[in-house]
């Protein structure tokens, strides 16, 4: 064992694990934090999709031991800390969407669309359609097009 500190939903953790452990285990299994769901466990679906230091990361795939004490890690639990509110803005436009049917993949979805609003704006430009493409995250419900149309609601109000 091994003890790892990073910056979770604002404040700093430490545990106890073998390095080599996901950080998806460690937010789920050690502290608790179930937002980030488990789904396919090799980066693909994205159902765990996260920010660190503001950028999205899928924490299934990333080794704890790759997180320095200095990583801020935000999860859907912190999101709406980020803002100072009840809920997000982009979570706000999920519901004014009724985007969710089983919700698995919300989280997930939420933070990917987060992560790229924050990036065409430090680019200097909206989202486009080719962005909202790029989305990897995956919905077996298949909401893909109330997705699209609360990302673009909360793109507004971000």
């Amino acid at each position: 064992m091994s003890s790892h500190t990073f910056v979770l939903n604002g404040e700093k953790v430490t545990v106890d694990v073998e390095p080599g452990v996901r950080l998806l285990w460690v937010l789920r299994d050690v502290l608790g934090v179930t937002g980030p769901k488990y789904g396919c466990g090799i980066n693909v679906c994205k159902a765990c999709t996260s920010h660190v230091n503001g950028k999205a990361m899928n924490p299934c795939s990333v080794p704890v031991d790759q997180i320095s004490p200095d990583d801020e890690i935000t999860t859907i639990e912190g999101l709406a800390d980020t803002v100072e509110k009840d809920l997000h803005p982009m979570q706000e436009a999920w519901i004014e969407h009724d985007v969710a049917q089983c919700g698995y993949c919300q989280p997930g979805q939420i933070m990917a669309a987060v992560a790229l609003v924050r990036k065409v704006r430090e680019e200097g430009r909206a989202i486009s359609e080719a962005d909202l493409d790029g989305i990897r995250n995956i919905c077996r419900c298949g909401t893909y097009t109330r997705i699209r149309e609360a990302i673009r609601t909360g793109e507004q109000h971000m």
